[in-house]
């Protein structure tokens, strides 16, 4: 049925005419390396897309001419509400204010198992600050009482003078909150990648869940688990503002790619059912290409949707039950995006050498109706990488208001550092920025300010928020490597 959330449009990022390059196209490249000696620093796009990578004299981020960055936001900053920035910056939406100020809601992937994440949350090292975190709000707590210090923060942000206006905490006592995704009314889903529970962690409650925090909240939202989304490794989600259908994946080796169609549109908190995909005629098909190929980049599969139950998976089976019933399984599922009338998603340890593919979703014209069996959904393996230098380990990923996709690389290598790549709508690949911070960690929370001006992007440790900015309709694509 039609789904109207009824949003403010500035706060769709990227949803509409932004995606409208990706719209229709039959075709996509594979992606490989430029070939210039094999030397880390000539991936693709150091001559084209915008040009080389220019060295930072700060050691941070490498741009290309007429780029720079503002820091927006870093781990250890004391808040507006007196509580420290978590550290292990990761999945971040950003929404529209009141002029040229926005919102990014932004997550915080503290593990529980961690004594170094412990002592990363906004209470700070020794905990000195704990009397600050409403506990009434909080998901859960260790076992002797402690606040988990996973969550989400917000950050209030101008655009147009370039200043952090403020800072708080806006969910707490979750864990390993990773990905997630924009929802069409205005908030912002973040998701546990996380199975731990009371009998094999040290917590009081199950986690694996998805949280709903609205953007425009001034301070702590109490933290509510949306279970009939289920109960797993939760990366990230998208939603298809025409039907309010939520696409989600899984960071498993083996994981599903799942949607949830929501009992009321827009109101998840009212449930709804949890379903799984399936490769039309091939039950329990592996898409990774790692053992046997199944597919080639271009090609097109129909698919089906199956239905699971148990979703809350007090056995932490729900991808193992859901695999043989026949949903098909994807490698380590982790960002997804909504575009023109299809989605995006990586996963990012796919293809022959496991560097990463770029999968993309069409639904069906009666996406979870009757009569979707004879217009089935087709899913596309569009990018898939042969050569590390290219893509290397793809995991969160944008649309750019010009119409390519934004990947940020998630690779912890000596050799090559972690990039923010962009793909083009025929499936080339090149580079916006290199992370040259010490530790060479993974960019994380691509997304463009409603207005399409600014790129914000997290390096996750030590955890720097930046605001980039620069000649965005300046890119080439007519020489970029195939």
């Amino acid at each position: 049925m039609p789904f109207d959330p009824v949003p403010d449009r500035r706060s769709l990022l990227v949803g509409g005419a932004a995606g409208l390059a990706f719209g229709g196209l039959s075709h996509a490249a594979q992606a490989r390396a430029s070939g210039r000696d094999g030397a880390e620093e000539t991936y693709v796009n150091e001559v084209e897309g915008y040009g080389p990578l220019l060295a930072d004299p700060n050691a941070m981020l490498d741009l290309p001419q007429g780029f720079s960055y503002r820091v927006v936001s870093q781990g250890g900053e004391t808040m507006n509400d007196g509580l420290l920035v978590p550290g292990q910056f990761d999945g971040m939406g950003c929404f529209a204010l009141e002029g040229t100020r926005v919102a990014l809601v932004r997550n915080h992937e503290l593990k529980v198992g961690s004594s170094s994440h412990r002592n990363w949350g906004p209470a700070g090292y020794h905990q000195q600050r704990l009397d600050l975190v409403d506990k009434s709000k909080a998901y859960d707590t260790f076992k002797d009482g402690r606040v988990l210090p996973a969550g989400t923060t917000t950050v209030v942000y101008d655009t147009a003078t370039g200043e952090t206006i403020r800072q708080h905490l806006s969910l707490v006592g979750t864990a390993t909150n990773c990905g997630g995704g924009q929802t069409p009314w205005g908030s912002w889903l973040t998701c546990e990648e996380t199975e731990e529970k009371p009998s094999n962690a040290d917590v009081a409650r199950e986690h694996g869940y998805v949280f709903e925090v609205p953007a425009a909240a001034t301070g702590l939202v109490e933290a509510v688990p949306l279970k009939a989304m289920g109960r797993f490794e939760h990366e990230a989600v998208c939603i298809d503002p025409r039907s309010g259908i939520v696409y989600l994946t899984e960071d498993k080796a083996d994981s599903l790619f799942y949607r949830f169609i929501p009992t009321t549109p827009g109101r998840l908190i009212e449930g709804g059912r949890l379903q799984a995909m399936v490769i039309r005629g091939a039950p329990g098909a592996d898409t990774s290409n790692h053992d046997a190929r199944m597919w080639s980049v271009g090609d097109w599969k129909d698919v089906d949707w199956i239905d699971l139950d148990d979703v809350e998976s007090p056995n932490d089976d729900l991808r193992m039950r859901g695999h043989a019933a026949g949903a098909a399984l994807i490698a380590r599922g982790e960002g997804i995006h909504w575009g023109d009338g299809e989605l995006y998603l990586t996963p990012t340890s796919g293809g022959p050498i496991k560097r990463g593919q770029v999968l993309r979703y069409v639904p069906s014209a009666d996406e979870g109706q009757t009569g979707e069996a004879a217009r089935p959904g087709r899913i596309q393996l569009f990018v898939e990488s042969t050569d590390e230098r290219a893509l290397n380990m793809g995991d969160n990923l944008t649309v750019a208001p010009w119409g390519h996709l934004m990947v940020c690389e998630d690779n912890y290598s000596d050799e090559i550092r972690n990039h923010l790549k962009g793909v083009t709508p025929d499936g080339k690949l090149y580079a916006i920025a290199r992370n040259v911070f010490k530790g060479n960690s993974e960019f994380a929370g691509a997304v463009f300010s409603p207005d399409g001006a600014t790129l914000f992007v997290n390096i996750q440790y030590p955890g720097v928020t930046f605001a980039i900015t620069g000649p965005w309709d300046r890119v080439s694509t007519d020489q970029v490597a195939a």
